[in-house]
Parts: C-alpha cells; sequence; structure tokens
C-alpha cells in the first residue's frame, strides 16, 4: 500500500475569518514498506501534513489517494476513522487519554483480538514501558503525558496498519525509551511490515529514514533518499538547529 499527495493545500482562518495558507501545493509519494522521516524548521506544516494524511483535518484543495491492489482510491474527504479501516493508523502529538479503559483494553483494541501477557510485555518494552506496571492501570490523569505517549505509540505498533503516521514520537519520552523506540522503527523497516511516516526533528530518527523530506514554509524543500538528504542537512548548520533540536512544529 502506498500514499499518494496531488496539490496539497490547507489553509487555516483565525477568528476574524482570515486565511492563511499553511500548506502550498504539496505533491508527494511515500513508498510502500519504506520508512520516510518529515522534518524541517518549526511552522513549516509538518505537523499540519500529518494530520492531512490521517484525515484530522481536510485539504483545502488537492487530492490524497491511497493505493491498493495496483489501483488508486481517492480518500480526500475521508474521515479519520474511515481511514484507519483502510489501514492508516496516526499517534497524535498530544495522546488523547480514555476514563475507565485499562492499558490492556486499548492494546488489544488497537490488535482487533485478545493478547496474552507476553504480547503486551512485548509491545510495551518496545516503548520502554513494564507491562507488569501498566496492564491494568487506566488511561487517565494518574498517567503522566509522556507514559500517555509511549502507550498511544504502542498501539499504533499492536495495530500493525500498512500506513503508520507518528507524530514527534520522541516528545516527553527519556533516552532509554527513545533508544528502544528508535530500535521498534528500526526493526519495523527492517521487516518491510508496513510504511512508516515520522515527523521528527531528532537525528537518531532522520538517519534511519529509507526517504527524508524537508518542509518549510508550507512547502516541500527537499526530498529523497536518506545518502542524498542527511548530508545536505548536516552541513547546513542553520537547518541541523531546526530540524533536529526544535521542539514543536505546526
Amino acid at each position: 500500500m502506498s500514499l499518494k499527495l496531488e496539490n496539497i493545500k490547507w489553509d487555516l482562518s483565525d477568528e476574524n475569518g482570515v486565511s492563511k495558507e499553511i500548506i502550498k501545493d504539496i505533491s508527494l509519494e511515500f513508498g510502500d514498506g519504506k520508512l520516510v522521516v518529515v522534518t524541517g524548521p518549526n511552522g513549516g506544516g509538518k505537523t499540519t501534513l500529518a494530520k492531512l494524511i490521517a484525515g484530522v483535518v481536510t485539504p483545502s484543495s488537492g487530492k490524497i489517494l491511497l493505493k491498493k491492489n495496483d489501483s488508486y482510491e481517492d480518500i480526500t474527504n475521508v474521515d479519520i476513522t474511515e481511514r484507519a479501516r483502510s489501514g492508516i493508523a496516526y499517534a497524535f502529538q498530544q495522546p488523547v487519554r480514555f476514563k475507565g479503559l485499562t492499558v490492556r483494553n486499548l492494546l488489544e483494541t488497537a490488535a482487533g483480538r485478545p493478547m496474552n501477557k507476553g504480547e503486551l510485555c512485548n509491545l510495551l518494552g518496545k516503548v520502554g514501558l513494564c507491562a507488569e506496571e501498566y496492564i491494568d492501570r487506566e488511561m487517565n490523569t494518574s498517567l503522566s503525558g509522556g507514559e500517555s505517549k509511549r502507550i498511544e505509540i504502542a498501539t499504533v505498533l499492536a495495530r500493525e496498519a500498512e500506513i503508520s503516521v507518528f507524530d514527534e514520537p520522541e516528545a516527553g519520552i527519556d533516552l532509554w525509551s527513545f533508544t528502544k523506540l528508535v530500535e521498534a522503527f528500526e526493526e519495523i523497516r527492517e521487516m518491510r511490515k508496513g510504511t512508516l511516516i515520522i515527523i521528527s526533528h531528532q537525528e537518531r530518527i532522520i538517519s534511519i529514514a529509507d526517504d527524508i523530506v524537508v518542509i518549510a514554509g508550507g512547502q516541500i524543500r527537499d526530498f529523497g533518499p536518506r545518502d542524498k538528504i542527511l548530508p545536505t542537512l548536516l552541513s547546513d548548520e542553520k537547518t541541523v538547529r531546526c530540524p533536529i533540536k526544535a521542539k514543536k512544529g505546526v
């Protein structure tokens, strides 16, 4: 399964009804089985692009096409629920909390089947959590932001979706957990189990990409294989400060 964006634009209106173009005529194709990292300076449109792919927001114009069995399906106006059913999973930058739902419930719902303790341990271990301490906890305010973030990432991994979108997965997690998460991404990439689209500033994540997309000012500034794009990023002092050290995008 692959995803194609054709001339995508997205406008944001302020409280006075004044419209500002955030995404400006982006055309891009995410290849099947690739790990693609989207990076770039703050305010460049990275998070908005992730939301457009996931169906959280709808383009002002252009098309989003999902390729299945050698034919393209137009999913431009399909909402996030229907896109999830089509095989697109999305991990929010700020996770949603679910009162009354345990971590086990959430992971099993994501996987679409009951899971044994060993499977739950494996999933939570990939994001640096101990299953013994978490599987029966509720997804509520008793969990820290970092814990909620890691559990949500685990639910996306549990789904084994054909296209998984992660919006700044490194946000709010410690160094050890981050290392485990990168290892999980590398494992998925090596097994070619679906396409991964990761919004990230972190050099460690950027360095394991198959392809890198650099977005600035709502436009694609550069796109290509890691070996071509990464040296350019690392040699540009201004660019290095933006994609690798910045914390939040639009």
